[in-house]
């Protein structure tokens, strides 16, 4: 009978396709600590190219801290940071796609850090970062001159200079997904300075008719139109017109309504609506 063959005595490249579908706790935790073939196919940057720390627990007594201090004889105390340049080092400058953590997670430093290290990102998917930080995003945002989609939870302040930066460095952006008080700069950026874009969500935020209607009429590329739970509109028939006219294939709007359950016409009123800018 033919002896049956083990799992370790796989073939590096078949080790490495199995492993890169995993996420980063298995990759960190597990993996490695198999065997030595399995450790050493786990070095190999493709196992690192996506980079998915949204959903992971970070905080000190989890047990992914814990193990990870453990595993490494970590002589500190375990960090967010710590574990992001762990993952970023072993991808070698490969990764293509990046996603943080909401909460007790990426710090303006951090991000800085991924984008020198990580250039050829064409995903990046942004939590909030502190009021003074903004400002910065949209250099950082800048240097990913393949990235094609581009999630944050807020629309920043420096909304307007991100837009720039989108325009001269990330010319293949086709996404875009965030929230805030869309204002007719903000309109009139996004139609004239982002000419590719295909996707865009703006659920949650506040925006008026007109605006929706600019953006159906000016966002010439636009295939799929995310606007749930909105304030500002209600899609009446001169919307319905007006998407079927701009060809988008797509268009999700449930929850969307004029005023919001107080009554509220303006972002000014419903601070759930509005980013201080």
């Amino acid at each position: 009978m033919e002896e049956e063959r083990r799992w370790e005595d796989m073939d590096t490249d078949c080790l490495v396709n199995i492993f890169r579908r995993l996420g980063l706790e298995d990759l960190t935790l597990a993996v490695p600590f198999v065997c030595r073939s399995w450790y050493r196919a786990s070095l190999d940057p493709t196992c690192w190219r996506v980079l998915k720390f949204r959903g992971l627990d970070f905080m000190p007594w989890s047990n992914l801290s814990k193990e990870f201090s453990n595993r490494y004889g970590l002589p500190g105390r375990f960090s967010f940071s710590g574990f992001l340049k762990f993952c970023v080092a072993r991808s070698h400058g490969e990764s293509i796609e990046v996603e943080l953590p909401l909460l007790f997670g990426a710090t303006l430093n951090d991000l800085t850090y991924i984008s020198l290290e990580c250039p050829k990102l064409k995903k990046a998917v942004l939590p909030n970062l502190q009021t003074e930080d903004e400002p910065h995003l949209p250099e950082i945002i800048g240097r990913w001159h393949e990235l094609e989609q581009l999630e944050m939870e807020c629309k920043p302040s420096s909304f307007q200079e991100l837009v720039d930066q989108l325009r001269q460095n990330c010319t293949k952006l086709v996404s875009l997904k965030l929230y805030g008080s869309f204002k007719n700069d903000d309109v009139s950026a996004t139609v004239s300075k982002l000419p590719k874009i295909k996707r865009l969500c703006l659920s949650k935020s506040y925006l008026p008719k007109d605006k929706l209607l600019a953006i159906l009429t000016g966002c010439k590329c636009l295939h799929e139109l995310i606007v749930k739970d909105c304030v500002g509109f209600e899609v009446d028939e001169e919307v319905s017109k007006r998407v079927l006219s701009a060809g988008i294939k797509i268009f999700e709007h449930e929850g969307s309504k004029l005023v919001d359950e107080f009554g509220y016409e303006t972002d000014e009123c419903d601070p759930l609506y509005v980013h201080a800018i």
